[in-house]
């Protein structure tokens, strides 16, 4: 059985058992909540398509970690005057594992 979440504006495919990373949430380590927005639930041949979201279709997480991404380094640069800018970015991140998925 697998579902496809919406959190922070993106989708996922979650699976039981599977981790995610998504975009940073405010939850603590170990900390366990229900995810409602479902778009797609399916199960074999069995497919329930929401529109928009799956009526009672809740998918359950733990967060395992909070963590950055690796560093994106951005160059500014400007030919003949000198100008060169180096700047850095580190994304903060959520690591989900998925514990169950139900629909009602």
């Amino acid at each position: 059985m697998y579902a496809i979440i919406r959190t922070g504006n993106r989708q996922y495919r979650a699976e039981v058992g599977a981790t995610l990373d998504v975009e940073r949430l405010p939850y603590d380590i170990n900390h366990e909540f229900e995810i409602t927005d479902v778009l797609l639930v399916g199960d074999g041949d069995n497919t329930v398509i929401g529109q928009p979201l799956v009526e009672g279709a809740t998918v359950k997480v733990t967060v395992v970690d909070q963590f950055r991404g690796p560093k994106v380094v951005g160059l500014k640069y400007r030919q003949r005057t000198k100008y060169r800018v180096r700047y850095g970015h580190r994304h903060y991140y959520t690591r989900l594992r998925i514990d169950d998925i139900t629909v009602n």
